[in-house]
């Protein structure tokens, strides 16, 4: 293997050969910093995708480091992830139907089938699927997502049975269910709330969520508050590595994983490059979105193999890693030693966690989630925007998470596909100084006499030329006195050799000039010219003029139109007597 293809597939393990003795401090500091904030989350998250709590930690430790190989950014900490646990608990928990063993064999099979599209889509270099989920589509849906957990974890919050796992249905019991709370989880639920605001008020820069699990869990286990019925983490919480036994499994389940698996995947890559990207322009580089998107299946495919479930990228572990001045991936290092320290030395007493304690932290980092003013704020700035964040919220809650993404992305591509059949237009003329800009009510731009400039905001293809042709049609139908010359800027339209495109051309250019009107298309004369050749137009009459830019066509419209009156006036011009 060359340095070359090294550097491409280790580029964290690159960065820290080049590791600067400077950064060591601040690096320390930001993976303690990190590992204390991932430590309750992670455990956190385990109960949300429906595993135990050990699991969670697992899910951290060997992928962190991976990232560290493989990933580009050096800000970015991967782990578990709300919006990634939500998605996986929707599709595991109706195929697990309650079977513990079948849920935590389902969510490993899942996360490698996420890492192998990951795999799949970086091989063919299709990192600018970062695109697709606009930030209106991923605002809804965190959003969404945020609102979905905040409503799930109520029930555990405050100690009673919800039989729905709907969200609407569980919205609607709620008030009933309310009645029959146990209330001595109530307190416990109420004096974590205490501990996480009373740290943060006290200490904003300290990982609150550790103190407030690490007191509680003391407590319960220091005064035995499970004997007042007090639920607490399940499952095995010793140390070693937690396995999974598969003789028991189908096969036949992995049919209903493909498709949710490559929504996870498509969603959490996303999420990761926005905090990757955010980030690193923060501090001055870039990443390779394909080699994140390799990075990402190789965290997810370790994460599975060491019985762990999806991760993305974190965003509140990376903006602490950011606020403690982590200079490198070393950072990520740091805080997976860190947290494996704590598996092997402190595993046992995870098992006296409280679940409404879990519950809490859950709401309080889905709480900085839920931001419904930037949907609302896309109002007045771009109503289309504001519509598609919206419709994604709305369908993440009335129909769920991966249906939601579906139709959200759906309704994205409804969105491009109108912009594409039906784009804005303009028509352009010239001010004082001989400057070309679109024409506007009240601009001071002026049309040129006897042409009609225009521009089509699309890249001109078979759906779209029949609109084509109808809009310059009408509005050379439209014009007070019929132009001479109608000139089209092909720079913004004609962007690939379409052949019904050329096809529809060289009838637009027979329509006009039945009309006595010259057609000509101002820029990328080269490969127009070259197009029309290689489709053999019918393109043999000079009425169909091919120039660089919109400057030259009218330099040219200005010597041809010169060049007729001058022949006029000798064609009108009296002859002499002949002697």
């Amino acid at each position: 293997m060359t340095l070359k293809s090294l550097q491409s597939m280790t580029p964290g393990l690159m960065n820290l050969l080049a590791y600067e003795r400077s950064w060591l401090k601040p690096d320390i500091r930001a993976g303690l910093s990190v590992a204390a904030v991932a430590l309750p989350v992670a455990i956190a998250y385990a109960e949300l995708a429906g595993v135990s709590a050990i699991v969670g930690l697992y899910s951290c430790i060997l992928p962190m480091i991976a990232y560290a190989i493989f990933g580009s950014s050096r800000q970015l900490i991967v782990g578990p992830d709300a919006a990634t646990c939500a998605v996986i608990a929707a599709v595991v928990t109706p195929l697990a139907a309650g079977k513990t063993e079948l849920h935590w064999q389902l969510t490993i099979v899942m996360t490698l089938m996420m890492g192998t599209w990951c795999l799949i889509a970086s091989r063919f270099k299709l990192g600018a699927i970062a695109d697709l989920l606009s930030r209106p589509i991923l605002n809804g849906l965190l959003n969404g997502v945020a609102l979905t957990i905040i409503v799930n974890q109520i029930s555990k919050v405050f100690g009673f049975a919800s039989p729905s796992s709907e969200l609407i249905e569980r919205i609607y019991a709620l008030p009933a269910n309310l009645l029959n709370s146990h209330w001595p989880t109530v307190g416990i639920s109420l004096l974590t709330l205490l501990i996480l605001f009373g740290v943060r008020y006290v200490r904003p820069n300290w990982p609150a969520p550790l103190f407030a699990v690490v007191l509680i869990t003391a407590l319960t286990w220091a005064a035995d508050l499970s004997r007042f019925g007090i639920e607490t983490v399940s499952g095995d919480t010793g140390g070693g590595l937690p396995m999974v036994t598969w003789p028991d499994f189908k096969p036949g389940l992995l049919r209903d994983l493909v498709i949710p698996a490559l929504n996870l995947a498509v969603v959490s890559f996303v999420s990761m490059m926005l905090t990757a990207r955010s980030f690193a322009a923060k501090n001055g580089y870039e990443v390779d979105a394909d080699a994140e998107f390799r990075a990402l299946g190789l965290v997810n495919i370790v994460s599975g193999l060491s019985q762990g479930f999806a991760i993305s990228g974190a965003n509140s572990r990376t903006a602490v890693n950011d606020a403690n001045g982590g200079k490198s991936q070393l950072v990520s290092v740091i805080a997976a030693l860190a947290i494996a320290l704590v598996v092997i030395f402190f595993a046992e007493p995870l098992q006296f966690i409280p679940i409404a304690v879990l519950g809490v932290v859950l709401i309080y980092a889905s709480w900085s989630l839920l931001d419904m003013r930037s949907i609302f704020r896309l109002r007045k700035r771009n109503r289309p925007a504001f519509s598609l964040a919206l419709f994604t919220f709305l369908s993440v809650l009335l129909v769920g998470i991966i249906p939601g993404i579906g139709l959200a992305v759906l309704l994205g591509l409804l969105q491009f596909l109108h912009t594409v059949f039906r784009p804005t237009e303009q028509l352009l003329g010239v001010n004082d100084d001989g400057m070309i800009h679109s024409i506007d009510n009240g601009n001071g731009i002026k049309p040129v006499d006897g042409v009609m400039m225009y521009r089509f905001n699309s890249p001109l293809t078979y759906f779209n030329v029949a609109y084509f042709k109808r809009r310059i049609t009408s509005l050379v139908e439209s014009m007070p006195s019929q132009p001479r010359w109608v000139v089209i800027d092909a720079v913004a339209s004609f962007t690939h050799a379409d052949i019904s495109v050329l096809a529809a051309v060289d009838e637009l250019k027979r329509d006009l000039k039945q009309r006595g009107i010259s057609l000509v298309l101002a820029g990328r004369r080269t490969e127009l010219t070259r197009w029309f050749h290689m489709s053999r137009s019918s393109n043999k009459e000079r009425d169909l003029i091919l120039v660089p830019d919109l400057y030259l066509a009218l330099k040219l419209i200005h010597s041809k139109e010169l060049k007729a009156e001058g022949d006029r006036n000798t064609e009108t011009a009296p002859s002499e007597p002949k002697e």
